[in-house]
């Protein structure tokens, strides 16, 4: 059976390895599961951490264009699963009519919505982390092990978010981390999804409703802007998830709303039986 596809992709801070249960929940439904990582990157979160030569340099149009071209390798166009930045690229690719559906998970907000588009009572994200001291990495932003408990891994216990960041957790190239606004930048022109193309496949947008870094408020008011198109376009809210909702102990349960929705828009393993 030439199986569908589906490319997972990781968002800053992340290694591409943490989709690992992830593309083997794909992979037992059905599913031809990748996660292919970002140009350049170690096979391993502690060698790139060891070795991120070459990370800095990585900007939104690289990451866009790189996942592109994977997208239209396949025979058969692929489900794009995304997360953070992931989701941010997911949203891109699906509006410009590549692959069959997209999802987005705690997505970098799209057409210059801000991180802190939320009510007025709700708390502003939580700060970036300040830039590495090293001159070596000047180009890169460390999440040490208690920043990413707080802003990363809030809803988890302390020895779980040690475990997760000791897993999967690498430096972020500053330049993407500009490109989407952060620190007050000029966002980039890539970070943009066209709302209104009817002609796209189905988008899923997941929220985590304790995330810290990308709020459930900025994922509400992307959802919004979706809303005079005809296309499919869902919205699914986790209480009490933080932004490691693809990695920590309650994955599962994310993976698996994300393939029961799968099916119940008609896309499943076997592409012939969509």
């Amino acid at each position: 059976m030439n199986r569908t596809p589906v490319v997972l992709i990781h968002g800053v801070w992340l290694h591409a390895r943490s989709w690992e249960p992830w593309a083997e929940r794909f992979a037992g439904r059905g599913f031809r599961a990748l996660a292919p990582g970002w140009p350049g990157e170690a096979a391993a979160a502690r060698g790139l951490r060891e070795s991120p030569a070459g990370l800095g340099r990585i900007g939104l149009d690289v990451l866009t264009d790189h996942y592109a071209g994977i997208v239209r390798s396949f025979d058969v166009p692929p489900v794009i699963v995304g997360h953070s930045v992931g989701g941010l690229i997911a949203q891109h690719l699906i509006a410009a009519d590549l692959g069959r559906a997209a999802v987005a998970i705690a997505p970098a907000p799209v057409n210059g919505i801000p991180l802190h588009a939320s009510p007025a009572r709700l708390p502003a994200p939580a700060p970036l982390p300040a830039p590495a001291r090293r001159p070596s990495d000047e180009q890169l932003v460390h999440l040490s092990p208690e920043r990413f408990h707080r802003l990363f891994a809030n809803t988890v216990g302390a020895e779980e978010s040690a475990r997760l960041h000791e897993r999967h957790v690498v430096p972020a190239p500053r330049r993407l981390l500009a490109d989407l606004g952060c620190g007050g930048a000029a966002r980039s022109p890539r970070a943009v999804a066209d709302v209104g193309n009817a002609r796209r496949g189905p988008l899923l947008l997941i929220s985590g409703q304790e995330d810290r870094l990308v709020p459930d408020a900025a994922t509400r008011a992307v959802y919004r802007q979706y809303g005079d198109t005809a296309a499919v376009t869902d919205l699914k809210q986790f209480a009490d998830r933080a932004h490691s909702l693809v990695i920590d102990s309650g994955w599962r349960l994310v993976a698996d709303y994300v393939l029961d929705w799968l099916e119940e828009r008609g896309i499943r393993a076997d592409p012939s039986a969509g």
